[in-house]
């Protein structure tokens, strides 16, 4: 027979009726998500959760839902009990008074009485258009390349291709290249990371997945990466993008030796957030980094050790995130090293407005977890994209809040990690990756759209 298992959060005054008629209660049940708190939207995807405790073997429930206190339900799908868990896109029932349940087969009814969560008006939007700007620009294919926009203009920064001898002769490049349309790009500053006689004091060492930044009429590059055998822990800023110059070269950065550190712009400071080293391609100690560090002149740093709860130490998450006035960490994971040799993978989603004190707003978001992948606050939304999570992705994904996300369905470009992300002339721009194909592809809202409310618009 049918257990009637109503599985929603912890009880409230009020609902004792929502468990009534089942003859039994188990404490020992427990759904994990949604919980009290929740405000889901219609039509974004979360992930329901439950601990099934000593329970008679099933493969199979049945998931049901209730918009008026459980008063009536309506079935959403069956479901495989022992997973625990079910990806739930929430239907176009507005309420403050939502349920959930789950019939399971067994041999003795039990049931837990749920509190309510609400489901709140949607804020999908439906125009959303990637455009093909070009499949064949006319720089030679890379990932991790930096992606700035300075001056009216995309800027993409060095890169990595060990595969192409005549354009990456030493695994990475310290290429500039500019472009005003996505189409036309033009060659700024040519590879002089040729043979060993390079000279690092004159030049930056070619270098991918570093990080990349705008602060006073100057780009940035902020540390590197472990390709050559040593760290790259130098910082380098130019208001051209041909000249470089050397910004610690008598103090080296005190937050080195690291790697695959998280990278953004925050109250006119730079900020350098976790990472990790790299034992198994530099001699170094293996670290997992946890903490930020900032500075204002790329000189000078101060390092913040946030307060707990905070996010668990990891990096490789290209791009930047500032989204009402906080900073955010979107996913994200480590690196194998010797030491640890499996790679740690994050879907959670962290956000503060100091470095110090961060806020959880999911634990848990309903995009795969991932690394190598691009963030972005764009069109006054937060944006999540592409990745590597044991194979490149293509899956594309926003949020104002951090909570409810959308998925922008059939993106037509390839599969990749590690592309280059920019912000500008009103879209957002995807440029190459680990697909290695020399792609510009960007994202536009058609201005016909009337889907979101009037203070949107």
């Amino acid at each position: 027979m049918l257990i009637f298992l109503s599985l929603v959060l912890a009880t409230l005054p009020g609902l004792a009726g929502v468990g009534e008629g089942n003859p039994q209660a188990d404490a020992g049940l427990r759904l994990t998500s949604p919980d009290q708190d929740q405000h889901w939207r219609v039509g974004s995807k979360h992930w329901i959760t439950w601990e099934p405790r000593e329970l008679p073997e099933s493969s199979r429930g049945n998931l049901i839902f209730s918009a008026d206190d459980g008063d009536t339900w309506e079935p959403v799908d069956q479901v495989d009990w022992e997973s625990g868990e079910y990806l739930w896109t929430v239907p176009d029932r507005e309420s403050n008074s939502c349920l959930l349940r789950l019939e399971v087969e067994g041999e003795s009814p039990r049931s837990i009485s749920s509190s309510r969560f609400a489901v709140l008006p949607s804020r999908e939007v439906p125009s959303y258009r990637w455009i093909k700007v070009t499949d064949s620009a006319p720089f030679a294919a890379r990932d991790g390349a930096g992606a700035l926009v300075f001056q009216g203009s995309m800027w993409l920064i060095g890169g990595w291709n060990p595969g192409d001898k005549t354009h990456f002769p030493r695994i990475c490049n310290n290429e500039v290249w500019s472009s005003e349309d996505g189409a036309h790009w033009v060659l700024e500053k040519p590879n002089t990371f040729l043979d060993q006689s390079f000279d690092p004091t004159s030049d930056w060492e070619g270098r991918h997945t570093a990080g990349y930044a705008v602060l006073n009429d100057m780009m940035w590059i902020i540390g590197g990466d472990v390709n050559q055998g040593h760290y790259q822990h130098d910082v380098w800023n130019s208001k051209d993008g041909r000249t470089w110059n050397s910004v610690n070269e008598q103090q080296p950065v005190p937050w080195g030796p690291r790697a695959l550190h998280y990278t953004l712009v925050f109250q006119d400071r730079i900020w350098v957030m976790g990472g990790q080293t790299m034992p198994g391609f530099a001699p170094s100690e293996e670290v997992f980094y946890g903490d930020l560090w900032s500075s204002g002149d790329g000189v000078n740093w101060e390092q913040v050790i946030p307060e707990q709860p905070s996010w668990a130490p990891r990096g490789m998450i290209g791009g930047a995130a500032v989204h009402r006035d906080r900073m955010w960490i979107l996913g994200g994971g480590t690196y194998d090293t010797p030491q640890t040799p499996t790679r740690i993978y994050y879907n959670d989603v962290w956000s503060s407005a100091d470095g110090n004190r961060w806020t959880l707003h999911t634990s848990r978001a309903p995009w795969a977890a991932r690394q190598y992948h691009e963030v972005a606050s764009f069109d006054g939304r937060l944006w999540v994209m592409e990745g590597f999570s044991g194979a490149n992705r293509n899956d594309v994904w926003y949020s104002e809040d951090g909570v409810n996300w959308y998925e922008i369905p059939e993106t037509p470009w390839a599969p990749r990690h590690a592309a280059s992300v920019f912000l500008f002339d009103d879209a957002l721009w995807v440029v190459a990756g680990n697909n290695m194909q020399p792609d510009v592809w960007k994202l536009v809202r058609e201005e016909s759209d009337s889907s979101a409310p009037s203070s949107e618009r």
